[in-house]
């Protein structure tokens, strides 16, 4: 079988619809056109085919002696013809962010991809961020069955027997106390999801639903949620397929978990609301599933709980908070070593000795960093052999005290994260070897909001000190006059690199108000049922945007530092310190009079987030620790 993208648009030019047509060797073009119309419910009406470039195609032509694999043809049909609720649906997705989908794309997200287990027990940030962006598919493992079975069989029994069990046979919430029959129990479930589907904002991104139904998927698979097998495998088979829901960002507060956003992840799996998908983009969730032959879900006891409650919001956006924060403040000490190098400041605050005094881990690291980068024997410093200082400001003196703090914070949130997504997160919670239903609250989010409340306070300091060394690099009164004011040449017909520092001033002044921690703070929803939450949701979103400043801050400093670098031409620094000063010169070139630096910070940005530098000055850092 090949694949045609049939881009459908109304007569007046209106885009309705992505959707994918294939078509066997020696079938008719009117194969996929009734392929197309098919998508919108229509049968028997007129529609005009033609390919890119406006060239009519002929129903009774051959489909492969004109149209290749992959191929995108468009399809009008008079707007009249197309039902109201498909018209209204394309007139909302055409305002929901748009993912430039191609047909490589979309080939390649549908192609055969690595596949790894999930069993509840062993997911990695690593893999996780590998599934957001859509790398691997998944599969369950075989050992998670026998649980996933098991725990199915007391959901099953329990309300075989009539027994009274918290969102098996009750309401929710404040209406713990209603009493449902067994022959509401699937009902009462997709009521859940409908009602409990009150998000508002922007969409998540594709990456993070996809990390939110990964996330899912693995809680599930621990068989303590009793959800049936086949559930299981339908949820699997739409994050294979990257059929993904839109899930709006706010509106859970972290406990009885993230209500509201799992809630639009399991009503888009039930073929209600809005979907993207890699052959049709953005449409209906009906349309979408259709398109990749997938079958909404159909509810039954219980399994509306199982899907909604936990922390999956909270640790698929806290996660990619979490691995950028690694990666940046891994390459903050690169970048403070330049600048130190740039100002001809003094390694000798990095002795091995002095930091062994104060046996902090994360400080001892980042000295050890600093004295490879600084002190590098292979190809020495020309530019700081102008050194004559006994000490610096604190801002480059105290590099290992302010940035080893952020490296060990990042490690104790990675802990509690780790645990996070591979814990029972349920409730109630079925306990198979008991057989047993208990109501408790493994679903509340203190855990991760108060560690990514943590995170946040604890790399935002990485873009505090940041911004005081680049008010260093461009104010001569600071610098002792080694440079330039604003680090540009004809200064007073040139503005150099003033404006971009107050960027990053302005970046550093918001992150003062993200840090406040959201899991301070508790409202008491549900009728005083539930008189605790976490605000977790929050804290992810504010840590996540916090750690995007660093990254910006960081980026700031990073150009001007090279552009320091520039008036100590033509001395060298370090080899690994030279390496770096090249891989930024590859998108960002030296300031020689004013220009539009936007991009240049844009570009280095990427840098950072992608590990650039760590990767140019690692083999660097190995060597230095074997001693050359």
């Amino acid at each position: 079988m090949m694949t045609a993208f049939v881009n459908i648009y109304t007569n007046d030019g209106s885009k309705v619809l992505t959707c994918a047509a294939p078509f066997a060797q020696g079938e008719k073009i009117a194969t996929v056109k009734e392929t197309a119309l098919g998508y919108l419910k229509l049968k028997d009406v007129p529609g005009k085919l033609t390919s890119m470039n406006g060239t009519p195609l002929s129903d009774c032509d051959l489909v492969d002696g004109v149209i290749a694999d992959g191929d995108c043809v468009q399809l009008y049909v008079k707007k009249e013809n197309i039902t109201e609720d498909v018209l209204e649906a394309a007139d909302y997705c055409a305002q929901l962010p748009q993912y430039g989908i191609s047909v490589t794309k979309a080939l390649a997200q549908i192609k055969e991809k690595p596949c790894i287990e999930l069993d509840g027990n062993n997911l990695t940030l690593e893999t996780l961020m590998k599934i957001g962006e859509g790398e691997y598919k998944v599969k369950l493992a075989e050992s998670a069955i026998k649980f996933v079975n098991s725990s199915r069989k007391v959901v099953d029994d329990l309300v075989a027997g009539n027994e009274v069990v918290y969102g098996v046979t009750t309401g929710f919430g404040g209406f713990a106390d209603k009493t449902i029959s067994a022959e509401q129990t699937g009902e009462l479930q997709e009521n859940l999801i409908r009602s409990h589907s009150c998000g508002v904002g922007p969409p998540l991104t594709l990456s993070q639903t996809r990390r939110l139904l990964a996330l899912r998927i693995n809680v599930l698979a621990k068989g303590f949620c009793g959800a049936r097998l086949e559930t299981i495998q339908q949820l699997i088979d739409a994050l294979n397929e990257s059929c993904l829901p839109l899930i709006p960002e706010k509106g859970t507060v972290g406990a009885s978990g993230d209500l509201a956003p799992l809630a639009h992840l399991a009503l888009g799996l039930m073929g209600e609301g809005m979907m993207w998908s890699p052959k049709c983009g953005w449409t209906t969730a009906e349309l979408a599933l259709k398109a990749h032959d997938l079958t909404p879900l159909k509810l039954k006891a219980k399994e509306g709980l199982s899907l909604i409650n936990g922390t999956q919001l909270i640790t698929a956006i806290g996660s990619e908070a979490l691995c950028r924060a690694e990666m940046i403040a891994k390459q903050a000490d690169i970048v403070a070593a330049l600048t130190l190098e740039a100002v001809q400041g003094t390694p000798a605050a990095f002795d091995k000795d002095v930091h062994d005094c104060r046996p902090h881990n994360g400080q001892g690291i980042v000295a050890e960093r600093m004295r490879a980068l600084l002190n590098y024997k292979v190809k020495s410093s020309e530019i700081g052999e102008g050194c004559t200082r006994i000490q610096d400001a604190y801002t480059l003196r105290c590099i290992p005290q302010v940035h080893g703090i952020a490296l060990d914070t990042i490690d104790f949130v990675k802990k509690i994260i780790l645990t996070e997504i591979n814990s029972g997160l349920d409730n109630p919670i079925v306990l198979a070897d008991r057989r047993e239903i208990i109501s408790a609250g493994n679903f509340h989010g203190e855990y991760p909001a108060k560690a990514l409340d943590y995170l946040a306070i604890g790399i935002h300091e990485l873009a505090n000190i940041s911004e005081r060394r680049t008010d260093r690099l461009m104010n001569p009164s600071l610098n002792e006059k080694i440079l330039p004011a604003f680090l540009v040449k004809e200064g007073g017909l040139n503005s150099g690199f003033m404006i971009a520092h107050y960027t990053a001033a302005s970046l550093v002044s918001e992150n003062k108000v993200l840090t406040h921690p959201s899991s301070v703070d508790s409202l008491t929803t549900s009728a005083g049922q539930e008189d605790h939450v976490s605000m977790g949701g929050f804290a992810a979103r504010k840590a996540l945007r916090v750690v995007c400043h660093v990254e910006q801050v960081l980026a700031i400093e990073l150009l001007s530092a090279c552009q320091a670098l520039e008036f100590h031409r033509p001395k060298t620094t370090t080899a690994p310190l030279e390496k770096v000063y090249k891989e930024v010169r590859k998108v960002a070139k030296k300031l020689d009079k004013d220009r539009f630096m936007s991009p240049d910070i844009d570009a280095v940005t990427k840098l950072l987030r992608e590990g650039k530098l760590w990767k140019a000055v690692e083999p660097d850092l190995e060597k230095y620790k074997r001693g050359y």
